[in-house]
Order: structure tokens, then C-alpha cells, then sequence
């Protein structure tokens, strides 16, 4: 698609993104070392501030977002399990098809544990910084920036208003889309995106040849969603074997799991770090019960 096509067919796109929405709605690669990812960081006293810009799709990409499901828990063994799941696919993923089981045995205690290694989702756009006073020298750059549920209910509000004196923007778009005023706020331990809203509707820059530059820096987004990202079934039961130190007996799930086969466990001799190693942002958890009652179902 042309630049010239991107802004005749910006009103259809938001139509586009629009549907994409309720489908999120109904239903990792890490970037840690990776300079393509922007980051927000707190300040002493541990709030955050920036001005960011959500951008359009890609060329030959119909969303401009990407969306993966993972795990991230802690084993009784301190170490960590932190993969892809391999529902992000549509495949069957051995944590899920464990915290299933854990859930319909009907016991309290399993049904903890299956909370706790509940999957989450996290999504990836393309941004424009805006503004960072942490870092000035992201400004005016295109970045890669993952964020959690939190953050992508700013953005379906803004496209879906609740109340009728609300006009629907398009987060998205270049030229009828909004600046996004992230602000972070640390409560109980947890990053906090509440105080997070958008400006005015505006064109992020009023020369279309600045706009295109910008439009040219953006990065594909279909390899987060790539079967390459994601372990073998095989390879992520031996992981989750290790992690629990194959240890999948707890409560009444020894019953519906004993038929399972189970990896010897490689228990890694050096010393723990029992540090989580992401930021959590405590709003991840907010559908725990629906997703356990469909896994229930």
C-alpha cells in the first residue's frame, strides 16, 4: 500500500481496527537486550511520564498491533517459567492444558495455583516518542513498545467511547489520531497506567513528507505472532517439567495428569535469583475469572 493509499483509506482502516477490537474483546519474545524497544522509566520517586504516538500498520499488514499470550510464574524449584504460549496459535500449550485440570478438580488450593500461572497477553506497536524527559534522546524517534492489557483498554475506549458526548478516535492514525500521555504511577509495588489518557485530536506533524518518513521507520509486527517464536509442545513440557522440578502432583491433579509422560527435570545447580525479572503491572490480572471459567468450560 502507497503512502498516498494509507491516508485516502484512513477513515476504512479505522472501520478495520474497529472489528479487530471486538475480536480481542470476545476471545513474548523478550525485549530486554533488544534497542528497537522503547521503555518508560520511573523517577526517584517512582512515577513515570512520557508522550508517546501509537502508529498505523505497516506495509502488508493489516493490524498495528501484534498480540502473544505467555506464562511467567515461579516454581517450586525458584525458577522461573517465562515462555510463548503456544495457544497464541491456536495450539494446545502444556501450562494450559495443567492449570485446566488444577481448575476443574474444584479445590480452592488448585484452583490458586492455576492462578497464579495463569497466561497473559501482551501486545506490540509501533510508536513515535514524543516526549521523554528520562531519556530526550529517544525523542523524535520510532520505536517498538510492549504493553499489557492496561494500556490497549486506553486505546479500545478511545476507539469505542462509552458515552454519547465522546467523539471515537483512531489512536492509530496519523493524521486523525492523538498523542498518548503515559503516565505511571507505582502502587503497591505495581505500575500503574489509571492517570493514562489522550490529547487532543491532531495530525502528528502538518507536513505529509515528515509523516512519511516516520511511516518508513516502523517495524514489521508479524514475527511476535511467527510460529518461529514459539517452543515445540515438547520443548516447553521439559521446561515446565524443570520448573516444578517434576514435581505436577499437587492436590486431586495427580488423577488427570498420571497418564502424562514427564521429563526427567534438569535442575540448574546455580545459584537463585528469585527476583521477578519484567516489570508486573497488577491490571494483567484483572480477567482472571473469565479466563478459568472458559477453561472450566
Amino acid at each position: 500500500m502507497s503512502f498516498a493509499a494509507l491516508k485516502k483509506n484512513s477513515n476504512s482502516s479505522f472501520e478495520k481496527l474497529t472489528r479487530e477490537l471486538e475480536k480481542v474483546a470476545s476471545s513474548q519474545q523478550s525485549s530486554s537486550n533488544d534497542d528497537r524497544f522503547w521503555k518508560p522509566e520511573l523517577d526517584k520517586s517512582s512515577n513515570g511520564y512520557a508522550v508517546i504516538r501509537f502508529l498505523p500498520a505497516v506495509e502488508g499488514e493489516d493490524m498495528p498491533w501484534a498480540k502473544v499470550w505467555n506464562h511467567a510464574f515461579q516454581g517450586p524449584t525458584g525458577q522461573w517459567y517465562i515462555e510463548n504460549s503456544l495457544t497464541t496459535l491456536g495450539k494446545n500449550d502444556p501450562v494450559s492444558e495443567m492449570n485446566s485440570a488444577y481448575w476443574n478438580t474444584g479445590i480452592e488450593s488448585d484452583k490458586e495455583i492455576a492462578r497464579k500461572q495463569k497466561r497473559k497477553l501482551q501486545y506490540f506497536s509501533n510508536i513515535y516518542v514524543v516526549s521523554d524527559s528520562k531519556h530526550p534522546e529517544n525523542e523524535g524517534k520510532v520505536f517498538l513498545f510492549r504493553y499489557g492489557k492496561k494500556i490497549f483498554d486506553k486505546l479500545m475506549a478511545a476507539m469505542q467511547p462509552e458515552f454519547e458526548d465522546e467523539k471515537a478516535i483512531n489512536p492509530f492514525d496519523f493524521w486523525e489520531g492523538a498523542n498518548f500521555k503515559l503516565k505511571i504511577r507505582k502502587v503497591a509495588g505495581y505500575w500503574n497506567y489509571d492517570s493514562s489518557d489522550f490529547d487532543t485530536p491532531s495530525a502528528i506533524f502538518d507536513n505529509d513528507e515528515k509523516i512519511e518518513e516516520v511511516w518508513k521507520k516502523q517495524y514489521p509486527l508479524s514475527e511476535f505472532s511467527a510460529a518461529s517464536n514459539f517452543k515445540s509442545y515438547e520443548e516447553l513440557k521439559t521446561r515446565l517439567d524443570t520448573v516444578l522440578s517434576g514435581s505436577v502432583t499437587v492436590g486431586n491433579i495427580a488423577e488427570k495428569m498420571e497418564d502424562a509422560p514427564v521429563a526427567s527435570p534438569v535442575v540448574d545447580t546455580a545459584p537463585v535469583d528469585n527476583t521477578p525479572p519484567f516489570a508486573t503491572d497488577s491490571s494483567e490480572d484483572d480477567d482472571t475469572m473469565d479466563y478459568f471459567q472458559k477453561l472450566a468450560g
